[in-house]
């Protein structure tokens, strides 16, 4: 729904799932083939729980080695997760890039908050570097030690992007970090498809 008061001068995107796919299952079938295995190996190292102690700003260094030494025979599956992390990350996010161009051929700030790994973000930033060029900034959350939907990062990136909360709308794909976005005064949409988030910014008078 359109807010009626003045439109939305700046669009922050979140990343995962937005902007790229991120599909780890994908990547965790090509390192244990037997589902049985790939299950056990979850959850007796609660992987995606792990994960996000990452995004949250923990070394990956320091997290492998305390879950390799208490899981060893994972030990290198754990390395992999680190090494090879970027192979999680899959294409783009069908037309959600054109919609990016667009925006920015408009003339529209862009921006994003993500939940990712300190470690892993700079060498996919850098894979990826013709595309995020058109972002005037990004937070990070394992650089910032804070996530979505924790409101303290919110406020943070707005501060640095010198945003008023009214002023933004934030596009994410969970409805926990939509609801955190609306919590501090940003507008904000739950993403689902590339022609709805068109749909979206067009009454958006974005687009």
């Amino acid at each position: 729904m359109t807010n009626s008061a003045a439109p939305p001068k700046v669009v922050i995107f979140d990343v995962g799932n937005v902007l790229y796919g991120w599909d780890p299952e994908s990547f965790l079938v090509r390192q244990i083939a037997d589902d049985s295995e790939r299950l056990r190996f979850i959850e007796d190292t609660n992987l995606y729980a792990w994960h996000d102690t990452l995004d949250g700003g923990r070394p990956f260094d320091e997290a492998a080695a305390e879950l390799s030494e208490t899981f060893p025979a994972y030990a290198e599956l754990i390395a992999a997760w680190g090494n090879r992390f970027g192979e999680t990350i899959t294409d783009p996010v069908p037309g959600v890039h054109e919609i990016v161009a667009a925006l920015d051929q408009k003339g529209v700030p862009l921006f994003a908050i993500t939940n990712f790994s300190a470690d892993f973000w700079p060498p996919f930033v850098e894979r990826e570097h013709a595309f995020f060029s058109r972002f005037r900034d990004i937070v990070v959350s394992g650089a910032e030690k804070l996530m979505k939907p924790d409101p303290a990062i919110y406020y943070l990136a707005l501060d640095r992007f010198r945003v008023a909360a009214r002023d933004a709308l934030f596009i994410d794909d969970r409805q926990i970090n939509v609801d955190g976005a609306l919590a501090v005064g940003m507008r904000a949409h739950l993403f689902t498809s590339a022609e709805d988030l068109r749909e979206r910014l067009m009454a958006e008078g974005l687009l």
